[in-house]
């Protein structure tokens, strides 16, 4: 994350995080421990569609790992997936869409993705966020975050709810 010249400051049992003017590009490959983790590739993904230039990732671990790859393209993301390599053409300015959490970390991907992008994301299957992740959206909106789960009380499923990010 610094490579993207975003600022990383470790103190004890915090870490602070702060996002930089503009963000450079930087190729990933996501190896076991202990180099890059596999888990972190999906929201890498995401913040490389806003950094400035043509950034690569390899997915060094596992095979099909890119399955929410679609789901950024629906926000105009610019991506080209070529087996375990990803090619993000980056600066590009996302834009809300309705997608899916594919699975626990694309969920996160996609939340950080609606976060990002200008207009409103409506992003369903999200019972792989909260599985995954205590008190997700209370715990962005104390951030400050425009976030909320939509329940459809017709329907007694965990499937049947949405997450909306404004």
């Amino acid at each position: 994350m610094r490579e993207t010249g975003t600022i990383v400051l470790e103190n004890g049992d915090s870490v602070l995080v702060k996002g930089a003017s503009s963000l450079r590009r930087v190729n990933v490959k996501t190896l076991p421990y202990p180099g890059f983790p596999t888990d972190m590739q999906p929201p890498m993904c995401t913040l490389l569609c806003l950094a400035g230039g043509t950034s690569v990732i390899t997915e060094g671990v596992y095979d099909n790992r890119f399955k929410y790859v679609n789901e950024l393209r629906k926000m105009g993301a610019e991506i080209q997936v070529d087996g375990r390599v990803a090619v993000v053409e980056g600066g590009r300015r996302l834009t809300g869409a309705n997608v899916m959490a594919c699975d626990l970390r694309a969920g996160a991907a996609m939340v950080i993705a609606g976060m990002c992008a200008q207009g409103t994301t409506i992003i369903e299957d999200v019972h792989f966020i909260e599985r995954g992740y205590e008190n997700f959206v209370g715990k962005l909106n104390a951030l400050g975050a425009d976030i909320k789960i939509v329940d459809y009380p017709e329907h007694n499923d965990a499937m049947d709810k949405i997450v909306s990010i404004v």
